[in-house]
């Protein structure tokens, strides 16, 4: 039997690639549809292991292992809507964000030893303080939808949600200070007022695979699937040469990173005037994501871990 995943609905395009391993995930509802309690929703292409579970009847399933995603998932909603025996099933935490209070001190929320906890970059598990959890890293996985990328449309891309109401933490003074200088178009939730658009996560690829570039001015987040996606399309990358960034990138092989901004604006005007050069780049930038974001060694991960968790739950049961 596959196994029984209890999760919140937080970050929809890693739900959705999650989704694409071999267990059944569970996910609450309810009526007002607030954060973590979406369903399945209208936007993502969810497979029928997703299922929805009202949430005030989620305390009468069977679940196998309980996966938190936010501090309030796991300082609240646990509480709010887990029975007292679900909440001592095999527990994991995902850590989707680099910590923001201080860049090295910040700690967990999680104290309990028996919480395993699993960061999406080697950046973000660096920088936390785990504290005494066993952690782990599982980096991302995105679908291969072949090399799309066309590059005929002389604009950079961005993707980003809601970047006019998230301000620097999402780079929105880097992107206004580029495109003073560089055709970009924004593609996002609540993108209007910088005159983007909106698109569905499954018409996105098609969408910006015409533009020459993607850019990404975000300084400080995790590796953003946006990123893995654009780059498993063939379409070289041009960003800020911190986080997980770093990692991923090198300066004329796949992309472009640089902490200084017009080094940056520099090189996405010879990637405009040099279309032969943008694909070379973004041909490398396809291998590379094949090697790093395959999606079944990402769900081949997640399924290890969920089995480990699970043996070693029982193993403590057996020894109590």
């Amino acid at each position: 039997m596959r196994k029984k995943i209890f999760t919140w609905h937080i970050h929809g395009s890693y739900l959705y690639y999650l989704s694409l391993g071999n267990y059944e995930i569970y996910i609450p509802v309810n009526e007002k549809r607030d954060e973590g309690y979406y369903g399945r929703g209208l936007t993502f292409p969810f497979g029928p292991n997703v299922i929805e579970v009202p949430a005030e009847e989620v305390k009468t399933h069977h679940f196998d292992v309980v996966l938190y995603q936010t501090d309030r998932n796991y300082l609240v909603d646990q509480y709010d809507i887990l029975s007292p025996e679900q909440r001592k099933l095999p527990r994991i935490f995902l850590k989707h964000d680099p910590p923001i209070a201080h860049p090295v001190n910040a700690r967990l929320v999680v104290v309990d030893p028996e919480v395993t906890v699993v960061h999406v970059t080697h950046f973000n598990h660096l920088m936390w303080d785990n504290g005494n959890s066993s952690s782990y890293v599982i980096s991302h996985g995105v679908s291969d939808m072949g090399h799309l990328w066309s590059g005929e449309i002389q604009k950079g891309i961005v993707v980003i949600n809601n970047l006019p109401t998230r301000g620097r933490l999402l780079g929105l003074d880097i992107f206004n200070k580029v495109r003073k200088k560089v055709p970009l178009d924004l593609v996002g939730l609540g993108a209007e007022p910088l005159g983007g658009y909106e698109v569905l996560h499954p018409q996105l690829p098609a969408f910006i695979s015409k533009y020459r570039f993607f850019f990404n001015p975000i300084r400080y987040t995790s590796l953003g699937l946006a990123v893995c996606e654009a780059m498993m399309q063939g379409m070289p990358v041009v960003g800020m040469a911190t986080t997980e960034m770093s990692v991923a990138l090198q300066n004329g092989v796949n992309g472009f990173i640089h902490t200084n901004t017009d080094y940056l604006i520099e090189k996405m005007k010879f990637l405009l005037d040099r279309r032969a050069e943008a694909k070379r780049i973004g041909d490398a930038a396809r291998l590379t994501a094949m090697q790093m974001f395959d999606i079944s060694r990402f769900t081949g991960e997640w399924e290890s871990l969920f089995s480990e968790v699970m043996q070693k739950s029982n193993v403590m049961e057996k020894n109590m």
